[in-house]
């Protein structure tokens, strides 16, 4: 099964390892690695280190690819990105392994000319014609519409597309109510689309069964380290993941999105899909940048996982 993700606000991943980082003083750092990032960048690395076919477009700045083009060659990924004028932004990722914690800096990114979103939507749906699933992963870049992903989810259910949103603001509100197959926001984006505090799992289950309808048939929300909340028609699982050692928590809810597609696409049922996507995430946390462990170190993490049932209706 092919799949594409979507990126429209891609990023260099800048990511400084500094133990015991104090802001406001002199920090020490380890050490430093500059990796090809943003959201639906991450999503394709991930599935690529577990075998799937993947394809990425979006918007890529036309004067530092030499990144994203090394990744894309080293994981065999297909490059279709629309590339604009200027530069990709860098995104600044502060580590301190010791106490668990990283500190972003995201700047803002290239705004797409017109014609480069009209590019855009045709790659999109030249690209419906051989790939089952989309994810559609990450902020809006300045001057892009809002609707871009609802209108990208709406053409691509005109082909009978399986679709996964994880963005946030207005751009998840309108995507929305396009009718995505899946949607992944995190408590706090699920708390402002829904305009109140969500403060226990209970809470948390009723904001995402509102969420289902107008063809969303499953809604997923990372809760960081109290794991993540699967919710369908007929039942909501919480999966925890086991305890790791953490690198890095950038990326763990992308991991999260690329290990639910792989179990959708390998027809699991939801309990281990939600297996599937929190090994993942909890494999990817234990590096830096976008790589899941090989997977002698990965499948056990599979069987770690505790899934227990919150609602069974079915």
């Amino acid at each position: 099964m092919k799949i594409t993700t979507v990126t429209l606000n891609p990023a260099i991943d800048q990511t400084v390892r500094v133990d015991g980082f104090r802001p406001g003083t002199v920090n020490r750092g380890q050490s430093m690695q500059w990796d090809a990032g943003g959201k639906g960048v991450n999503v394709a690395a991930f599935l690529a280190d577990y075998g799937h076919q993947v394809v990425v477009t979006g918007f890529l700045g036309q004067e530092n690819p030499e990144l994203f083009e090394q990744l894309f060659a080293r994981k065999r990924i297909a490059d279709r990105f629309v590339r604009i004028p200027g530069r990709t932004r860098t995104g600044i990722k502060i580590v301190d392994e010791a106490a668990r914690q990283t500190t972003d800096i995201n700047l803002p990114g290239q705004a797409p000319t017109p014609e480069a979103i009209a590019a855009l939507l045709v790659t999109v749906v030249q690209l419906a014609d051989e790939c089952d699933w989309f994810a559609l992963s990450g902020n809006l870049p300045p001057g892009v519409p809002e609707p871009l992903y609802a209108e990208i989810i709406t053409r691509l259910k005109a082909y009978g597309r399986s679709v996964v949103l994880d963005t946030s603001r207005d751009a998840l509100r309108l995507g929305i109510q396009a009718g995505p197959t899946v949607v992944k926001p995190n408590v706090d984006e699920l708390s402002e689309l829904c305009g109140e505090t969500l403060s226990d799992e209970v809470a948390i289950e009723r904001a995402a069964c509102r969420l289902l309808a107008n063809d969303i048939e499953l809604v997923v929300v990372s809760m960081g380290e109290r794991g993540a909340l699967f919710v369908d028609t007929a039942r909501a699982l919480v999966a925890v993941p086991p305890a790791v050692a953490v690198k890095s928590s950038v990326g763990a809810g992308d991991a999260l999105v690329a290990g639910l597609i792989a179990g959708r696409a390998r027809g699991m049922d939801l309990a281990d899909c939600a297996r599937l996507a929190t090994a993942f995430a909890a494999g990817a946390i234990t590096r830096l940048g976008a790589h899941l462990p090989p997977r002698p170190e990965l499948d056990p993490l599979f069987g770690q996982v505790a899934v227990r049932r919150l609602r069974d209706t079915a």
